[in-house]
């Protein structure tokens, strides 16, 4: 009698355990077939392939919100993706949904970021043929630029939760991008706002932007008054008002994640504080000027000198019959702050005669 691997193991628990409405590790669907692991299950190895590939390394010297901090206490875009992915983790525990599934989404879903947040993306955007969104970068990463081309072959449910995490400007709820198929993606969706608004609010008041008391009133009085009383109050809200996920109650039709009402109006309009007061101040917008020149002069560049860019990321471009834009786009996109800030000065500022 042939003893069960590790991986069929866990994946007869999680049946045994997991709500019905959770997604099923051995239902997992690769766009390439391969033989699968004996000890992880199919996100398992989903999460592995991100967390080890160098795109997820680059993460720890990108801008979050404040380009290039000095201060060691200020987050990046890694340490914010490793709160989205412990927020998002709790809110899955608790409903009986898929960890693993939930943390491979979180690992990868700002993999696409360019260099200087959201100035980067806005700088992109305006001289990408077509357009630059950094989920769509993600999932271009994910599915085609690693592996020399051949992308990591990461299951479809990390790859459409990748893609999906993106929302609306005014509603962190908003459907513009398209509504994962799995909970576990509707989750990360979620917790990605819930993240950055508290962590956000951290930071500028660290770099003294804003002032506790300049929080809106309204909204401290329901959230609550510290960092952790609204993290705390927004991802309670979002676990008791879903508790249908976890197997008991009716789910709506279709079965969505939602936060109720009262909580989900006061974190959007704690967002909506965090543009006007913070994202759009001019103190912080001051750089993004400068952004837009370096990435346009570096794109421009590429463009005249093609030669430059990696001949790794070259052959995948011609290779799929792409234009030498979409190469200069991928390259800066994938470069860290401090690279691209290397890069620029190494073309462009003229070298001291040390004759």
């Amino acid at each position: 009698m042939n003893r069960p691997s590790v991986r069929e193991m866990r994946e007869a628990l999680e049946v045994q355990t997991l709500s019905p409405f959770a997604a099923k590790s051995a239902d997992a669907v690769r766009d390439r077939p391969e033989p699968p692991c004996p000890i992880r299950t199919a996100y398992q190895r989903d999460r592995d392939r991100i967390l080890h590939s160098k795109p997820f390394r680059r993460l720890k010297h990108k801008t979050q919100v404040f380009i290039a901090p000095l201060g060691d206490h200020y987050r990046t875009r890694l340490t914010h993706t490793l709160e989205v992915t412990q927020v998002a983790r709790t809110v899955a525990r608790a409903l009986r949904l898929n960890e693993d599934l939930t943390e491979a989404i979180g690992l990868g879903h700002d993999i696409g970021h360019a260099p200087f947040g959201h100035a980067g993306e806005t700088a992109l955007s305006r001289i990408c043929p077509g357009h630059f969104r950094h989920n769509e970068q993600s999932r271009r990463i994910v599915e085609v630029l690693e592996q020399g081309g051949e992308g990591l072959n990461l299951t479809y449910a990390v790859r459409e939760g990748i893609h999906l995490h993106s929302k609306g400007r005014r509603d962190i709820s908003a459907k513009a991008w398209g509504i994962a198929s799995t909970l576990e993606g509707q989750i990360i969706k979620l917790c990605d706002s819930i993240a950055y608004i508290n962590h956000d609010i951290d930071d500028a008041i660290r770099a003294g932007i804003l002032r506790p008391e300049d929080l809106p009133a309204d909204c401290i009085e329901l959230l609550g008054d510290t960092h952790s009383k609204r993290l705390s109050t927004m991802v309670s809200d979002l676990i008791y008002n879903n508790w249908w996920a976890t197997g008991e109650g009716t789910p709506p039709d279709p079965p969505h994640l939602a936060m109720s009402p009262t909580i989900l109006s006061a974190t959007n309009k704690l967002r909506d504080f965090l543009f006007q007061t913070v994202y759009h101040r001019p103190a912080v917008k001051a750089e993004d000027e400068k952004v837009r020149f370096i990435i346009e002069t570096l794109y421009n560049h590429f463009i005249r000198h093609p030669e430059a860019i990696p001949r790794d990321l070259m052959a995948i471009v011609e290779r799929r019959g792409e234009p030498i834009e979409q190469a200069a786009v991928d390259y800066i996109a994938g470069m860290t702050d401090r690279y691209a800030l290397a890069v620029f000065e190494r073309i462009f500022v003229p070298r001291m005669w040390m004759g």
